[in-house]
């Protein structure tokens, strides 16, 4: 297993359990880093973008638990 889904994987698993939509947010945006490190800002950019333009989907980085 690589080194980022390794990462990831323990993210979820020490911080996955906590109650609350904001932990949650945090949670995966965490896990997103840790699976595109330099290319997040990148990922971030084509996530929000849609048919409506670059803002079309949000994306929430959560609050740390």
């Amino acid at each position: 297993m690589s080194v980022s889904i390794e990462k990831a994987l323990d993210i979820a698993n020490r911080y996955g359990g906590f109650h609350g939509r904001q932990y949650k947010a945090w949670v995966i945006d965490q896990m997103v880093r840790a699976l595109t490190g330099d290319l997040y800002w990148k990922w971030v950019a084509e996530h929000c973008a849609g048919e409506d333009g670059p803002q079309t989907n949000e994306w929430d980085t959560g609050v740390a638990p």
